[in-house]
């Protein structure tokens, strides 16, 4: 123990010292993770960090796909949602069939339960791979709540595929009923136990007299619970957290003040940084120890490759085929929802971005890892060495080649110029304006009689876009306090509904909610 916390340490601070790279190369920290994950394996004397496979899932997923449930946009979901169900559901299982008829006839040794396993494991694209990417790329919300939408619910099928393909390694057989079954009650038992437990969690965040480290603290421990309790129910754990994670999500302003709200942000953003270099890491010092197992099964290095890039093709071309079949599928059967685009060129350009998007990343990486080392009569699981090297391979295929060609892609295709300002400045603006609107009706109905006179209320009707610039604070009394703090609530109410709006943009108002947030916390110190 002693000389592994010391090395745990160092792969934290190696983390940290890689995304300030990232940051300086302008490129997605992801990339060079596993690119550091490749090196690692060549380090000669590193501990060769284990963890149970079954503890895998727990310690990793449920924090992952909460804080992916916090970030996204239900109501961009709500509005996306043919779309992002196509691709969280059929694509994933489209993608998963073929990579499981290709495994099984092209790679020596591959049934087809082992290739929809392999299959289950890289389906899903990954989430903070394309936000860390597109970050030094501006793209339309409505592009960017599809993928993130897509990635959400896509993590749970895939997940469910890989279950279910591993009881068909272990068993032998698949009976279609018994599995039908278990997949609907998996679903909906998820989703369920997911939904009633975050609703247990809002009442006592709102009930029990908590302070902020106790609001946070709750909210570390509230995915593994929900994941913990679906699974001992047999029911989908993953969607279990994902659910709950949306419920909560949608509820944040009614159970946690802005403090909360504000540490919590820098507390998961953190925590769930950290989880992702670490499974890029802890694939890489498993590196030696999976080469040698294909070694002692004769499958040589070369072969292991080539089986990886020939899953990556399919992995790609899958995607591609399926993002321009559901563009087909819209324009035929529902063309009133199609997206808007300013020329037939765009039109057929954005399922060429949609299908390029797809980099995988630490889920697929979880997965693989989650690959028991025997099965219940004690042999060992065929193919794991040869899976996890393949996934690997996926990985870092995918991030190096879509992940750098991506940003470029959209720069040159000019896919997205000039749509960007029409849509984001223009909300802006017009929620500026209502907002200032909406603070001048507040203050002139409710404190009419306190504005005469008083030279802060007035300085602070004149100055609202400069108030947070202000040095000078003596003005600000107990009284005026409460009437701001009772202000900046208003203003939270008001934004609230006009969340309510489909063509509001849901991002720009929580970019706006953490401003106010911010100005309360300035408040509480002057």
């Amino acid at each position: 123990m002693h000389t592994l916390l010391p090395f745990l340490l160092a792969m934290i601070a190696a983390i940290v010292l890689l995304n300030m790279w990232a940051n300086k190369l302008k490129i997605a920290y992801p990339i060079l993770l596993v690119v550091a994950g490749l090196l690692v394996g060549f380090i000669p004397g590193l501990p060769i960090v284990r963890i149970n496979p079954d503890l895998i899932f727990f310690i990793f997923l449920p924090p992952l796909l909460f804080e992916a449930s916090w970030t996204i946009s239900f109501k961009e979901m709500k509005k996306w949602w043919r779309m992002i169900s196509s691709f969280a559901f059929l694509v994933v299982f489209f993608t998963a069939l073929s990579v499981a008829v290709v495994a099984h006839h092209f790679i020596p040794g591959f049934t087809i339960a082992l290739g929809f396993l392999l299959g289950g494991i890289v389906s899903p694209p990954d989430a903070v791979s394309t936000g860390a990417i597109t970050r030094f790329v501006k793209i339309p919300k409505s592009t960017s709540a599809i993928l993130e939408g897509e990635s959400l619910l896509n993590d749970a099928s895939s997940l469910i595929i890989f279950r279910f393909a591993l009881v068909a390694v272990g068993t032998g057989q698949f009976i279609w009923q018994e599995a039908a079954l278990s997949f609907l009650w998996m679903i909906v038992g998820g989703a369920g136990i997911g939904l009633l437990l975050a609703w247990v969690f809002v009442q006592a965040h709102k009930r029990l007299p908590l302070d902020v480290q106790s609001n946070i603290a709750l909210t570390l421990i509230e995915p593994y619970f929900m994941y913990w309790v679906a699974e001992q129910f047999h029911s989908s754990g993953v969607l279990a957290v994902v659910s709950g994670g949306l419920f909560m999500s949608a509820r944040r302003l009614i159970f946690l003040n802005s403090t909360s709200r504000i540490q919590s942000f820098s507390v998961w953003e953190s925590f769930v940084f950290i989880l992702n270099g670490v499974v890029f890491l802890i694939i890489g010092l498993e590196l030696p120890e999976i080469v040698e197992g294909l070694r002692a099964k004769g499958i040589p290095l070369h072969t292991a490759i080539g089986s990886g890039v020939l899953v990556t093709g399919v992995l790609i071309a899958a995607r591609m085929i399926s993002s321009y079949a559901a563009l087909l599928a819209t324009y035929i059967f529902r063309p009133g929802v199609m997206p808007r685009a300013r020329s037939t060129r765009r039109r057929w350009l954005m399922p060429l971005l949609l299908g390029w998007t797809g980099m995988r990343g630490v889920v697929s990486l979880a997965a693989a890892l989650a690959i028991p080392i025997t099965l219940e009569n004690g042999a060992a699981f065929p193919q794991r060495n040869l899976i996890l090297f393949i996934t690997f391979v996926v990985i870092l295929l995918t991030l190096l080649v879509q992940g750098l060609t991506l940003p470029l892609l959209i720069t040159r295709s000019g896919l997205f110029d000039g749509l960007l300002e029409e849509t984001e400045e223009v909300t802006k603006q017009k929620m500026k304006q209502g907002l200032k609107q909406h603070v001048y009706q507040f203050l002139k109905n409710k404190y009419e009689t306190e504005l005469n006179g008083h030279a802060g209320m007035e300085k602070f009707l004149k100055q609202w876009e400069e108030r947070s610039k202000a040095t000078d604070d003596s003005w600000m009394n107990e009284k005026t306090k409460v009437i701001f703090v009772e202000l900046l609530e208003s203003q939270r109410n008001y934004l609230t509904e006009l969340n309510k709006d489909p063509k509001i943009d849901e991002a720009i108002i929580r970019q706006q909610i953490y401003q106010i947030d911010l100005e309360e916390e300035r408040l509480r110190i002057i």
